[in-house]
């Protein structure tokens, strides 16, 4: 490809990109200052549970495609070909399951975060403990979220790296501001809803811009078809392997109820919708937008390859980016319209996430200790939290861009730490005999787990020399903060052949897909193990609704003093009449008979 040609935003890519701010921050401003004016923590927290099936799903979509996704997808298709893509096959499962498993449960006990569930079915001590995981796990990964999309703009930019990446981070961190602190959630559902739209916009501009260039998509196929790009179904079974049918098909299924299932950012969401009916609904709607995401960012990948084949003028990782300058410039507004996209991605994710950490970090570490609380303070206290988190990750974003190797470290996390989440709550739904004490080891252990494997995997990744790249000029950014390879830390490994690794480095080696499909199964079995060891649980000591009866469905053919026996006899409950009420009554008639019962919230009570 010969040199490397350096590029600048003009005039009008900086107008669309600040159009797309303005239009942002005025979607949030109207909603805070429309209907109840963001009064009540129900209102901030759950949009009064008054949402529709579209915006939810429209929602649910933006929540975690972020810049990262955006960048990482078609990088991983440019350089490894479509295999990538098998991963729309784990959608189905990812979200059915959810759909009528996770917010049947949730919905009818009227939860306001995801974490009360624990305590309902374990004991407050479980509930903290998958709180703060859940926090420390968000933290970091907003930190890189917000890092991306300012690599992006130094990129258009050209000039200084670490000069522009502090003025782009101070100017994400006033919009940061007016999305934490005055919007509620209604106003981050329709703010994420005109986001997607901005992203498929950009992506799509990408491809078919980028095709034309290039002779069209027929010329495209070719010319990945010549290259070894287009890859056909790989049914290996080993799960050192990164990219498999069986990787991307069945560990793809649980990194989705990872994230669909238990994430306090997406049951929120279920929980904000007007009806159950709504809420499972949103999970459909979302299965052909998802599928779309994934092809749109294949078809980019395809499309760069397809200019630039193997010769690449840079190093792989900041492909999308030199990309886009390239096919964009001689069309002005087009490379500031997908700099506005990935910036709707991370926005769209950070406000998600900002207004989730403050509703668990209420309801489940303020409220409890705090009864008497009024709802004026708690909605105040509300604010103040999302927008103290937004300036906590933005000092990650910060020491992010001061330490490239963190980047690497802090998706890692973010993989390593949703696995034990998804296994604490599937030992609790399914497995009517798990006590508290189980689901604590449990979760120690799936975290153990986690962090052997994930830091195992990034020292012995970390031992072997790589090559040094060559300088490039601040166009194309720095090299020491790729925010795509450190995104994609899991995703992409050295292409150099290696030695087929045995014993522990082969658990290090173990494919990022397979992290919660492990991790989560660690939990479960260890919590039973030691659930059975201290005295199983007994049926009648359960809160009603806290176990959804898969194993009465699957051992039908039991007769019932055998299945009672299991545990397995309770139904999951009617969607009407199941709420805080009949908990509280189930409560007392435990109390009568002199058995120790489940405690349940101080402000339900």
């Amino acid at each position: 490809m010969g040199d490397v040609v350096q590029m600048h935003f003009t005039t009008p890519d900086y107008v669309i990109f600040a159009l797309l701010l303005v239009a942002s921050t005025c979607i949030g401003l109207f909603y805070a200052l429309s209907g109840g004016r963001q009064r009540t923590t129900q209102e901030f927290l759950l949009a009064d549970r008054s949402m529709s099936c579209l915006p939810v799903s429209l929602s649910l979509l933006a929540t975690f495609q972020s810049a990262v996704a955006i960048l990482g997808a078609p990088s991983e298709i440019y350089t490894y070909g479509t295999q990538y893509w098998f991963l729309g096959v784990s959608y189905f499962l990812g979200l059915l399951i959810p759909a009528h498993v996770f917010i049947p449960v949730f919905y009818r006990l009227r939860l306001t975060s995801a974490y009360e569930y624990l305590e309902l079915r374990f004991n407050k001590t479980v509930r903290i403990m998958g709180t703060v995981t859940f926090i420390f796990q968000m933290v970091i990964y907003m930190g890189v979220v917000l890092y991306a999309p300012a690599l992006a703009l130094n990129a258009g930019k050209g000039i200084c790296h670490m000069y522009l990446l502090r003025h782009t981070l101070s100017s994400g961190r006033i919009i940061v501001v007016l999305i934490t602190f005055s919007e509620g959630l209604k106003a981050v559902i329709w703010t994420d809803v005109f986001q997607t739209i901005v992203m498929f916009a950009g992506q799509l501009a990408v491809i078919i811009v980028g095709a034309h260039q290039a002779g069209g998509m027929g010329e495209v196929w070719r010319k990945a078809m010549n290259g070894s790009r287009i890859a056909s179904l790989d049914l290996n079974p080993d799960p050192t392997e990164r990219h498999t049918f069986w990787t991307l098909g069945v560990g793809g299924v649980f990194l989705m109820l990872a994230l669909y299932g238990v994430n306090q950012a997406q049951v929120q969401r279920y929980l904000s919708s007007r009806t159950e009916r709504e809420a499972v609904m949103s999970c459909y709607v979302v299965f052909p937008c998802q599928q779309v995401v994934l092809c749109l960012g294949c078809l980019m990948g395809l499309v760069m390859y397809a200019r630039y084949g193997e010769e690449s003028p840079l190093d792989k990782g900041y492909m999308v980016l030199y990309f886009v300058m390239d096919v964009f410039r001689d069309l002005p507004g087009l490379p500031g319209l997908f700099v506005a996209c990935l910036f709707s991605g991370a926005l769209s994710t950070i406000s998600s996430a900002f207004n989730s950490l403050a509703t668990v970090t209420m309801e489940d570490l303020i409220k409890p200790y705090c009864p008497a609380m009024t709802e004026a303070k708690a909605t105040l206290l509300s604010k103040g939290l999302a927008l103290a988190y937004g300036l906590v990750c933005l000092t990650m974003a910060y020491v992010a861009s001061l330490m490239g190797s963190v980047l690497q470290a802090a998706f890692s996390i973010f993989g390593m730490v949703g696995g034990p989440l998804l296994g604490l709550f599937c030992l609790g739904m399914f497995f009517p005999w798990a006590n508290s004490t189980g689901a604590i080891v449990g979760l120690v252990a799936g975290l153990a787990m986690a962090f052997w494997i994930g830091i195992g995997n990034f020292v012995s990744r970390m031992a072997v020399p790589t090559p040094l790249l060559p300088i490039i000029n601040a166009t194309t950014m720095p090299l020491r903060g790729n925010m795509t390879t450190a995104v994609m830390t899991t995703l992409i490994t050295s292409i150099t052949a290696k030695p087929k690794p045995t014993g522990v480095q082969a658990l290090y080696n173990l494919s990022y897909l397979w992290y919660s499909a492990h991790n989560s199964t660690t939990v479960v079995i260890v919590g039973l193990i030691v659930s059975l060891l201290t005295g199983p649980m007994k049926e009648k000591d359960l809160t009603p609704g806290t176990v959804y009866p898969v194993l009465g469905n699957l051992l039908f053919f039991l007769p019932e003093r055998y299945r009672e026996k299991l545990c397995c006899v309770t139904p999951l409950g009617d969607p009407v009449c199941l709420d805080m009420t009949s908990i509280k009554n189930h409560r007392v008639n435990v109390e009568k008979q002199g058995d120790s019962p489940l405690t349940l919230p101080p402000w339900k009570n």
